[in-house]
């Protein structure tokens, strides 16, 4: 029917639609449009970005996504579409005599038409929620995104603290063999040889540890890109310089407002129950049927209609037929428009939801990301140079003879500690930029442009 043209083809171009699909899907790049798409042509670090790119080609849940998707592109045809027609045949056991014959067999063809735009509104709820699948799927490849840098960052955070502490625990072992060394001429004492023997053996632990981290958090990023666990996983570092981010909390937000897919899945979602109470509604007109009949007659042949053939003897018979469709069951429509708009409150609902999720996400990392490039500049800047200063005094205090092999380590410990904070808040900071562009839906270098662009 001309009349549907226009929303059959939303519904087949719904799989590459605004957001896109990804290769694996179309056998075309995926549109830059998608937010996923767009955070991810904006990551710098080309190893991160091929994980990503991966990730959103190779995840078994998105796949399964779009194919779903796919199934319910193809709900809008079938409910846009007429009813089937029905063919009738009745053979006469006992052929029912007439003036011009008896009647021998009879064909009927019949067709259902609902009542004017019942179809179109079948379609056009079969769009909308086809539209709000794809919009989740579109939503999830922007939260594994997000998922992949964070996973990335905290295995570059596990590698430098590895280094670190492997460092530590050389000195460590140093210390040990010095403070042995001193303790068998009888100038050190047990307690220092003790002590650094139980830091050994607590930094050996360390590592353990480390490596047990990255066995979980490399599994857990293969499992997102379909791969046996212990595949090797591309590695990054903690870069040693970061940027400050320039946050505007206000445009950020507006940004999330019109980038984020869980927005415009609970507006197709709310669309779509609009559409429902509109069709309970209309349940009250009526449908209708038409159709034709043919008649097969055969001429008399008795006595009578020799002597005297009547006119039209043997002639067929063809007629018209037609049907409406009698809505008297007012309770049951009653209950399906009450249906709907509990379902279009439940959707309003769910849209406010949504919003208020993107907001908080949004306001809680511009408030807490300037919180931790504070804290990360405390630490880089003062307490890791005050440890350093603190440790080269305490050598030289060692090398002069003023200060002991216990007194030496603690300095060193100072520092390991002050490295391994700086680089934890080095990884944080850029896992919260990671979940902030995840939050607007698009790098924050092209956020702040368009912010200017705006001004």
């Amino acid at each position: 029917m001309v009349r549907h043209t226009p929303c059959l083809l939303a519904a087949v171009l719904l799989t590459v639609g605004w957001a896109g699909t990804s290769m694996a899907e179309t056998g075309q790049p995926a549109s830059d449009r998608a937010p996923a798409n767009r955070v991810a042509r904006g990551i710098a670090d080309e190893a991160l970005r091929a994980l990503v790119e991966e990730v959103l080609e190779r995840n078994p849940g998105l796949r399964a996504g779009f194919a779903r998707v796919r199934a319910a592109a193809q709900k809008a045809p079938q409910v846009a579409s007429l009813p089937d027609p029905t063919a009738e045949a009745t053979a006469f056991l006992a052929p029912p005599e007439t003036r011009v014959g008896p009647q021998r067999l009879m064909l009927g063809y019949s067709q259902p038409l609902p009542w004017l735009a019942k179809l179109d509104l079948r379609e056009e709820a079969a769009v909308h929620g086809a539209v709000a699948l794809e919009h989740g799927v579109q939503a999830e490849r922007l939260r594994l995104v997000t998922e992949v840098r964070r996973l990335y960052h905290e295995l570059a955070f596990l590698d430098r603290s590895r280094t670190t502490a492997a460092t530590f625990l050389e000195h460590l072992i140093q210390h040990e063999e010095v403070a042995q060394a001193r303790y068998a001429t009888g100038v050190g004492s047990t307690q220092a040889v003790l002590k650094l023997q139980a830091e050994i053996t607590r930094a050996e632990q360390a590592l353990v540890d480390l490596d047990l981290g990255e066995a979980a958090l490399r599994a857990r990023l293969n499992s997102l890109r379909d791969r046996p666990a212990a595949t090797p996983v591309a590695r990054g570092s903690l870069p040693a310089a970061i940027e400050e981010a320039t946050l505007e909390a206000g445009s950020l937000a507006a940004l999330a407002r019109s980038s984020r897919p869980e927005l415009r899945a609970a507006e197709a979602g709310l669309a779509r129950t609009e559409t429902l109470e509109s069709l309970a509604r209309m349940a009250s007109k009526p449908d209708f049927n038409v159709g034709v009949t043919y008649t097969l007659v055969t001429p008399r042949d008795d006595e009578a209609a020799r002597l005297l053939a009547p006119a039209g003897n043997g002639n067929d018979v063809f007629g018209v037929r037609g049907g409406i469709t009698l809505p008297l069951r007012r309770r049951s429509r009653a209950a399906a428009v009450q249906e709907a708009l509990d379902l279009r409150s439940h959707a309003v609902d769910e849209r406010r939801a949504a919003e208020l999720t993107v907001e908080s996400e949004v306001g809680d990392l511009t408030q807490r990301l300037p919180l931790a490039w504070r804290r990360l500049r405390l630490l880089e800047d003062l307490l890791v140079v005050q440890a350093e200063e603190a440790l080269e005094s305490a050598e030289a205090g060692y090398i002069a003879g003023s200060l002991n092999t216990l007194d030496l380590f603690d300095a060193e410990h100072v520092l390991f500690e002050a490295q391994t904070a700086t680089d934890r808040a080095r990884a944080d900071y850029l896992i919260g930029l990671a979940e902030l562009e995840g939050a607007i839906g698009r790098p924050l270098a092209a956020a702040a442009e368009r912010g200017g662009s705006k001004r």
